[in-house]
């Protein structure tokens, strides 16, 4: 069964570009989107993703607050806070929340599925997950 992940950004069009290239170009299935981080606190409790794709600046609640949140409801998967805002996020608050890794959007979709695979490939045993392209 692939690995599931949960897309969190108030952007319909940031939610869509992640899942199409999950979709396309990985062997990783995308469980369900949610728009803010109250929204992200519920799905991740309905669907339990084994990954969560967290955006930092979402109106109703933010991505670090939704992080610290989900900690301390014992929900400890993966979360990769995907943010424009990546250089203004210091380390330490982003492991105080429970961030596994920062990635900025400004880095492309490809560092995301980078990061994504090196948490849940090697979860899952599995050295490379984003398939191979043909030629």
């Amino acid at each position: 069964m692939p690995k599931s992940i949960l897309i969190v950004d108030d952007s319909p069009q940031i939610r869509k570009l992640v899942r199409t290239y999950f979709d396309r170009q990985t062997d990783f299935q995308i469980c369900g989107e949610a728009v803010d981080g109250l929204d992200a606190i519920e799905k991740a409790s309905e669907l339990n993703p084994d990954l969560i794709i967290l955006d930092e600046s979402m109106p109703r609640m933010d991505g670090l607050k939704a992080a610290r949140i989900l900690r301390s409801m014992a929900i400890w998967v993966p979360i990769i806070l995907f943010t424009l805002h990546a250089e203004t996020i210091s380390p330490e608050d982003a492991s105080d929340a429970g961030i596994a890794s920062i990635v900025s959007k400004t880095g492309g979709i490809t560092e995301l599925g980078e990061q994504v695979d090196n948490l849940l490939g090697y979860a899952s045993g599995k050295s490379r997950a984003v398939r191979s392209r043909a030629s």
